[in-house]
C-alpha cells in the first residue's frame, strides 16, 4: 500500500496551482502542464512509472496535451468519447497505429481503439483530464 505522501502533488503541480487561486484565466499550456502532471501522478498510483515530468516530456506528448485542452476549451460539452476521438484523429494524422505497447519510435499505442474498448484505468485518465480542464475554464 502506498503512503499518502506518494499521492501528494508533485512540485511541478504545486508550482502552478496558485493560478487557480488568482481567479484569472489560465494559459492553455499551463492547463496542459497540470493535466500532464495529474496524469503522471495517477499513473504512478496504479504502478505505471513510465510518465516523466512535463519538462522532460517529448514535444509530441506536450503537443498532445495542449491539443486536448484546446479541444475541450472549444467544445465545452464534449464527452470523454468525443475527446478520445479527437486524440485518435491526432494520432492517426501523425502516423500512429494500434500496438500492444506504447512505443514512440514505432508510433504504436494500446489506446488506439474505440473509447468503449478502453480499459477502465484509461477511462479514468480521460475523466481526470476533463475534470482538470473544466475546473480551469471556470471564470
Amino acid at each position: 500500500m502506498r503512503s499518502p505522501k506518494e499521492f501528494a502533488p508533485t512540485s511541478e503541480i504545486a508550482d502552478i496551482l496558485p493560478n487557480f487561486e488568482e481567479n484569472r484565466p489560465m494559459e492553455i499550456e499551463t492547463i496542459a502542464r497540470i493535466t500532464h502532471e495529474v496524469n503522471r501522478v495517477y499513473c504512478n498510483s496504479i504502478g505505471d512509472t513510465s510518465q516523466v515530468p512535463w519538462e522532460e516530456a517529448p514535444q509530441w506528448q506536450r503537443d498532445s496535451a495542449t491539443t486536448g485542452v484546446t479541444y475541450l476549451r472549444d467544445h465545452p460539452f464534449a464527452t470523454a468519447e468525443m475527446s478520445h476521438q479527437c486524440w485518435l484523429d491526432e494520432k492517426a494524422a501523425a502516423g500512429w497505429v494500434y500496438g500492444p505497447t506504447k512505443d514512440a519510435e514505432q508510433k504504436t499505442h494500446p489506446c488506439i481503439v474505440p473509447y468503449d474498448q478502453l480499459p477502465d484505468h484509461q477511462k479514468t485518465k480521460d475523466a481526470l483530464f476533463h475534470a482538470v480542464c473544466r475546473a480551469a475554464f471556470v471564470d
